[in-house]
């Protein structure tokens, strides 16, 4: 994007209204990838202040050539591989939020919308490590399948394919639920 491009070149030479655009930009999308990873708002929150705080203190060393989202959700993804090797595997259990309906929705709407997020979340949840990361990244990041690669250390098709079995595994799961739901 072509904002992103000038907010960059504004930060690396200093411009705080460029740091605090970025952070108001992108603290949202930052905070629901953490928390689909974590499913821990406190942490998620703690995980990207920590991306936030370094991002600012790398300004004089800044060089990101690629999308400043996809530098941000890499850092995001790096700090929650950090965060769970430091818990061990007991704490990346219980993770893949997915974001509750507005409070604009009516009432019985809303229930429908929860029970339906509780059943999405549980599904994603149920999902392997690797295919869980490939699906927030695509979904809530809107990383490219190329910069997943390359975060993830695989190839392409190695994505690719995770991305694609993360899917079935979701649809078949959902598929399941569904019709128990409507007995």
């Amino acid at each position: 994007m072509l904002e992103d491009e000038v907010l960059k070149w504004k930060f690396k030479r200093g411009s705080d209204e460029a740091l605090t655009r970025i952070y108001e930009k992108y603290l949202a999308p930052m905070l629901t990838l953490a928390m689909g990873l974590l499913n821990d708002a406190g942490v998620a929150e703690d995980v990207v202040q920590d991306v936030f705080v370094s991002f600012a203190q790398s300004r004089r060393n800044f060089q990101v050539r690629g999308s400043l989202s996809g530098y941000l959700a890499t850092s995001v993804v790096n700090r929650v591989r950090d965060h769970r090797r430091r818990l061990g595997r007991r704490a990346a259990q219980d993770h893949g939020r997915f974001e509750r309906p507005s409070q604009s929705v009516r009432p019985d709407q809303r229930v429908i919308l929860d029970e339906q997020a509780t059943l999405l979340n549980h599904a994603v949840t149920e999902l392997p490590d690797e295919q869980r990361e490939v699906i927030l990244l695509r979904l809530k990041a809107d990383m490219r399948f190329r910069e997943i690669a390359k975060l993830q250390e695989t190839s392409i098709n190695t994505v690719l394919s995770r991305y694609r079995y993360g899917l079935e595994k979701l649809r078949s799961t959902l598929n399941g639920e569904v019709k128990e739901w409507n007995r």
